[in-house]
């Protein structure tokens, strides 16, 4: 992949011009990857976007635009340790995520949510920070590569929740490449609401890292039914890619 390809934030410090290319960089590979997108779920009800994320650019892409999302919902490379992949479709997005992190000079540590014996695969995440991705995560129900994922019910992300709370970690945010709220945006699950709705307001999130339109997804911990309101960051929401 040539240099004029990659998206990198711009160095703290450098020029006006500097900093100007590099969000022109950013927004151009954006672009680049919501029209990969759009020609990947083309006609489908629901893909796990491999025609994206196992191409050589379109995995590059998306690991920057994933961090370029979570920057602009407040959360920094200094504020996380480790991403998770929910499923087997984002492991290229988690090996993604580290990439783009250790060209900007932050190592993070990657896993995946192992269903089989509920734990985690990957380095131990014991009192780290931690940022869970998936490929395309919806209210709609869909059997995914390892597990079933919805917004509308949360069982699975219950489940996700819990595991790595067992293992002493804050989830901070999940992240999706792709992640639809309904038909027309709407929450008819009552799962996912704005910052300015009484979830945000109860202070279960951290609004520190989050903006004022940003949408949460709350979550059970399946073992002390405690409720935690998490931010839901999708990279390009469902409605503007069909």
């Amino acid at each position: 992949m040539s240099a004029d390809e990659r998206i990198a934030l711009p160095e703290s410090g450098s020029g006006g011009q500097g900093a100007e290319a590099g969000i022109g960089a950013i927004k151009n590979g954006k672009d680049g990857l919501r029209q990969m997108l759009r020609e990947a779920i083309s006609d489908k009800p629901f893909s796990e976007l491999s025609a994206v994320t196992f191409d050589q650019r379109g995995v590059a892409l998306a690991g920057e635009a994933v961090l370029d999302a979570l920057h602009q919902s407040g959360f920094d490379l200094g504020d996380f340790d480790a991403v998770g992949a929910l499923t087997a479709a984002a492991v290229p997005l988690v090996i993604a995520a580290m990439h783009a992190a250790a060209s900007q000079g932050k190592p993070l540590d990657g896993f995946v949510m192992d269903f089989v014996y509920p734990s985690i695969k990957g380095p131990s995440i014991r009192g780290k920070q931690v940022i869970l991705l998936d490929s395309w995560l919806s209210e709609k129900s869909y059997v995914q590569t390892s597990s079933l994922v919805t917004l509308r019910n949360g069982n699975e992300l219950n489940l996700d929740f819990s595991i790595v709370e067992h293992e002493q970690a804050q989830v901070l945010a999940i992240v999706t490449l792709i992640g639809g709220l309904g038909a027309n945006g709407s929450t008819n699950g009552g799962v996912v609401e704005t910052a300015g709705d009484e979830t945000a307001k109860t202070g279960k999130a951290d609004s520190a890292h989050t903006t004022d339109d940003a949408s949460f997804v709350e979550v059970i911990d399946t073992v002390n039914d405690s409720r935690h309101a998490v931010p839901f960051i999708p990279v390009f929401e469902e409605r503007e890619l069909r």
